[in-house]
């Protein structure tokens, strides 16, 4: 895997109404993995859980209830959905790209992607992140009239596994064609995975989970690129780990001892050349972000990184934890005022300087 120690980047949303602005503080922070972000308030479509379902076969609004639905029962879906498999077999498994811009995500879907795209165009840069929505979330998220979860469907969930992995491609071909000598790396958001065991979701199948993640996965790195998973609270971190998830990116401000109780398979997933991604600086307390200096930052990354290679009874030493990881918040900053958001990409980029400073990196 490239070279990744210590380096900065964000998590998807911001709260900017303009998304120039956005872009131009993205570049002017992020020098080394420059992100695309989410934009929820240009357009609501922007929205996590609507923005990847441009495209997608048997997405309705409904005017009663006022938000996007699922349906797998009419006749119109079964002819998208014949021409949809086809797309994918063509686009995924055999490289042709002939369809591959009737998964694109365009306007009003996202209004920074171009500008992103032509930013990267303009200079030279090892790594670019790009995102998606994981399927588990947009699955237990998206519904169909009766307020049946499309992860529930069999057949749906099918359908959302290979439209985001669509979404996905088309992505990563984009960068590739302004930029051939980057590596992207897709994130997939993955909120709702810490709700997995719970009895919000006690009939889910691990099975259908990892293998979800595992197809998403194995087509990024089979396009080139590294797979991330984003999960901004505590979760069953060997899901990822056996769904073949190059990148782990946590909430590690709020919960930054969750990896040590998956000691064991953290073991083969940092042995095997993965990378942790530490969400440290906290987007998601904006007391805790007023307050938060550097010096506590640097702290708390070093507790966490000794506290887990003590529990990999230091099999994995610290140095190689070190090795493997990199810096971000700890989730999207979407939700902070302007000045928040803009002080938490600068801790980021911070930690990540003095970090490497610090190791010689």
């Amino acid at each position: 895997m490239n070279n990744l120690t210590l380096k900065a980047t964000a998590i998807g949303s911001l709260p900017h109404k303009n998304a120039q602005e956005a872009i131009d503080l993205i570049f002017d922070e992020f020098k080394e993995i420059p992100f695309w972000p989410q934009l929820a308030n240009v357009d609501r479509h922007e929205d996590m859980t609507i923005q990847y379902l441009q495209g997608i076969p048997g997405i309705k609004y409904d005017e009663e209830q006022e938000k996007y639905i699922y349906d797998s029962q009419s006749d119109e879906f079964f002819i998208e959905l014949e021409e949809f498999f086809l797309d994918y077999e063509a686009i995924v498994n055999e490289k042709d790209f002939t369809n591959l811009e009737k998964y694109a995500i365009t306007t009003p879907y996202s209004s920074a992607i171009p500008l992103y795209l032509e930013k990267l165009k303009q200079g030279k840069y090892e790594f670019a992140k790009c995102h998606i929505i994981g399927p588990f979330t947009l699955g237990t998220s998206l519904c169909d009239k009766e307020n049946v979860c499309a992860f529930y469907d069999e057949t749906y969930r099918e359908v959302l596994i290979k439209g985001l992995t669509l979404k996905a491609v088309w992505q990563i071909e984009q960068i590739k064609k302004v930029s051939q000598n980057t590596t992207p790396i897709m994130f997939m958001d993955e909120p709702v995975m810490s709700q997995y065991g719970t009895s919000a979701f006690i009939t889910v199948k691990r099975e259908d989970i990892v293998l979800a993640l595992k197809e998403i996965s194995d087509v990024i790195k089979d396009f080139k690129g590294l797979s991330a998973v984003h999960c901004c609270g505590k979760a069953d971190w060997s899901l990822l780990i056996d769904a073949g998830i190059n990148i782990i990116n946590f909430d590690a401000y709020a919960y930054s001892k969750s990896l040590s109780a998956y000691s064991k398979d953290m073991k083969k997933f940092l042995k095997n050349g993965g990378y942790i991604s530490w969400g440290l600086v906290p987007t998601l307390d904006k007391e805790a972000l007023e307050k938060i200096t550097i010096k506590e930052l640097e702290e708390k990354f070093e507790n966490a990184v000794s506290d887990l290679s003590k529990k990999m009874d230091n099999e994995i030493s610290e140095e190689q934890i070190i090795k493997n990881s990199f810096i971000t918040p700890s989730c999207g900053a979407g939700g902070l005022p302007m000045n928040l958001a803009k002080k938490a990409m600068k801790l980021v980029n911070d930690l990540s300087e003095n970090l490497k400073e610090k190791y010689k990196i």
